[in-house]
């Protein structure tokens, strides 16, 4: 079947349905969307052979943004000679990670080696920027990148016909689980997410491809349903500020608070393992902490 895309399970940190990589075939070859870090490559490596392909064989490699659990292993690509396609905010921090990693050091701290692995630089020859709506050709297959930022502020997600790549901007929803928003420091922005939901709900899509983790076919009822969280989400922790409550007490409650409510929609311990090492609820914390203090400054 043209443009079918298939998901590729990384078991990031041994867990299921957790982080996800889109293989699609093109006329001109495999097209990958996402690489996860470099920490699950050995994961990546397995699945591709069940298709039928190398690292080598992957000559063009779409990421959403960034972050180390969608574009982590993108130098590996690269350094084979693929073309990573990005929103243009991001090329600076692929051609020198540096503050990118020094900014996950001070996150993860003695985690890193763990959850991520190295982080390489890429030349910036195969480093190929993509602004709002352009789209690009390989064979028979046209890809459209669309800046979704909210996120992140280098967020893009890749339409392929009626299908949506969405990185982050669509949220996490693993399995029967609810979809949630992840909400890291340092770019998170309300009304730019939002903003970017709507772009989304204007696009023909009938599928959305969540990296964490898999399909969404009821695409105006999931963006609906996200927006309504962030704002909970974003709601909590400013009157969690407002109350002066301190960082290590606000972080508890929030996690208990997010835990309770996955177990009122019946989730089993094992999935909100997988909800917790996909969007960990202290990330969430900092990252809307973030937000607040930057938009009362």
């Amino acid at each position: 079947m043209k443009n079918k895309i298939q998901i590729l399970d990384l078991h990031f940190l041994g867990l299921p349905h957790t982080v996800g990589v889109f293989l699609l075939e093109t006329s001109i070859g495999a097209v990958l969307f996402e690489t996860g870090p470099h920490s699950t490559i050995s994961h990546l490596e397995k699945e591709l052979k069940i298709y039928g392909h190398n690292i080598e064989n992957i000559q063009h490699v779409f990421i959403t943004h960034i972050h180390l659990d969608h574009a982590g292993a993108a130098w590996f690509f690269a350094e084979k000679g693929a073309t990573i396609y990005l929103h243009p905010l991001g090329v600076q921090h692929l051609a020198d990670p540096t503050k990118l990693m020094d900014s996950a050091k001070r996150i993860y701290q003695d985690s890193m080696d763990h959850l991520w692995g190295k982080m390489n630089t890429i030349d910036v020859k195969n480093l190929q920027k993509m602004e709002h709506g352009e789209a690009i050709v390989l064979g028979d297959t046209k890809i459209i990148g669309w800046h979704t930022p909210g996120h992140a502020i280098h967020h893009i997600a890749w339409q392929v016909e009626d299908k949506l790549i969405t990185g982050d901007v669509a949220g996490v929803k693993i399995e029967n689980g609810a979809v949630v928003p992840p909400c890291p420091p340092p770019d998170i922005h309300i009304e730019d997410w939002i903003h970017s939901l709507e772009i989304i709900q204007k696009l023909p899509i009938k599928e959305l491809y969540l990296t964490h983790y898999g399909i969404v076919t009821d695409v105006f009822a999931h963006t609906e349903t996200l927006k309504k969280t962030l704002v909970e989400y974003a709601e909590w922790v400013k009157m969690a500020l407002n109350k002066n409550i301190d960082t290590k007490t606000m972080t508890a409650d929030f996690e208990n608070y997010i835990i309770s409510l996955f177990r009122k929609q019946g989730l089993t311990e094992q999935q909100i393992k997988q909800y917790q090492a996909a969007n960990p609820p202290w990330m969430t914390v900092i990252g809307l902490t973030r937000y607040w203090k930057k938009i009362s400054l």
